[in-house]
């Protein structure tokens, strides 16, 4: 599924510009997607606009200074390096709060636990294309790169 999300970001300039479901399964089917795979992230992108839907009203409360407590559960999702990765984002401006929201929101939705950097990083991308949020170059590099491979330490 993740594959699919980077190849959206990768093939669509906007979320606008993606056709409508049906075709959109097909030119995954042709672009070699398997059909499970297509079903999935289709499924998290409605379960995205739906997500953004709600967090309209909280997106349109002007912003204050606030601190943003996990619970248990949500620590134990997301796990300490990715709650670390979303306060960094955070604090650099990258990140508002309602976009966070929707960040673990769809974080949720997921059937895996802990989610992985690289994971949740495919999913900050996804959520901040669907916003069509401007993002500083670097924090985009952040994004984008692979943390499967672990780097060597010297």
């Amino acid at each position: 599924m993740f594959d699919i999300l980077v190849y959206l970001f990768e093939n669509y300039y906007t979320p606008q510009s993606c056709p409508e479901a049906d075709v959109l399964a097909r030119r995954l089917a042709a672009a070699g997607f398997e059909r499970e795979d297509i079903h999935d992230a289709l499924g998290w992108l409605y379960g995205l606009a739906t997500s953004t839907e709600q967090c309209v009203e909280l997106a349109a409360r002007p912003a204050g200074q606030s601190c943003r407590i996990y619970t248990d559960d949500e620590y134990q999702l997301l796990g300490s390096e990715a709650v670390g990765f979303l306060s960094f984002l955070e604090n650099s401006g990258a990140l508002p709060a309602p976009i966070r929201e929707i960040v673990v929101e769809r974080v949720w939705a997921l059937d895996e636990r802990p989610i992985g950097l690289d994971k949740l990083k495919t999913i900050v991308l996804m959520v901040l294309w669907s916003q069509e949020a401007e993002v500083d170059h670097l924090i985009l590099e952040e994004l984008l790169s692979a943390q499967e491979d672990p780097r060597p330490l010297h």
